[in-house]
């Protein structure tokens, strides 16, 4: 199976700026997410500026930017101005805030008033089910479940995804994301659970662009050459 057979949409996530209005151009990229550690680890100092940056050249796919705000009023703002830069974009929102208080209410009002949430930093199903419970049936929204995470505990994050895939099946225009994806294999996991959409970080994009599918006897020839030529270069005897 090619990677554009696949059913769920693969977006690109990360905060370098050329390498994400590249992938913007290749048509198997579906969208675009970023949040505040990419966007620091890239040296963006200007959150503003990089946003109206990336949504000069992405303006149709979906993209999504986070609020940084651990206090909900201003939250709430910081969510009402970036939903205003563009149609395209979807606002993320974490669960809860740094002191473990819910962000459902806000979540919940915010989608009444018709901005595209992004739900961000979920990674058990009663997490997914307090959100469904707030979202309205008929306004495009995003439950991003941090599957990577999960495996990180030593538990199989597909039974979990395809648990919220389940509360989440009453909400037609709301998509699960398999997040926090750690190797190419993790694409295929979450195609294979049904999750809507997988956001994979540009270097594990780029290795997937080029090694998925390929032949595993020329894989296994690339790979003794590759020792056979490390060995010459650093001019190893014995």
């Amino acid at each position: 199976m090619r990677l554009s057979d696949l059913t769920a949409h693969i977006y690109a996530d990360g905060a370098d700026l050329a390498g994400l209005l590249e992938l913007n151009r290749n048509p198997l990229i579906k969208g675009m997410t970023t949040n505040p550690t990419l966007m620091r680890k890239a040296g963006i100092a200007d959150y503003e500026r990089f946003a109206k940056e990336a949504l000069r050249d992405v303006v149709e796919k979906p993209i999504s930017f986070e609020v940084f705000s651990d206090e909900f009023p201003e939250m709430r703002r910081q969510a009402l101005k970036i939903s205003s830069w563009q149609s395209n974009v979807y606002v993320k929102i974490p669960i809860t805030n740094t002191r473990r208080e819910s962000s459902v209410p806000l979540i919940g009002e915010l989608a009444k008033e018709g901005v595209r949430i992004n739900i961000t930093a979920m990674l058990s199903p009663a997490q997914v089910r307090q959100v469904a419970a707030a979202l309205p049936p008929d306004v495009p929204a995003i439950a991003s479940v941090f599957a990577g995470r999960i495996a990180d505990t030593g538990r199989d994050p597909v039974p979990v995804m395809r648990e919220a895939l389940a509360i989440l099946s009453d909400l037609p225009r709301v998509q699960l994301l398999w997040a926090s994806v750690r190797e190419v294999l993790n694409i295929a996991h979450a195609d294979a659970c049904g999750c809507h959409i997988v956001t994979v970080p540009h270097d594990i994009l780029a290795k997937a662009l080029k090694l998925w599918d390929v032949d595993l006897e020329d894989l296994s020839l690339d790979t003794v050459r590759m020792f056979a030529g490390d060995a010459e270069k650093a001019g190893y005897t014995l």
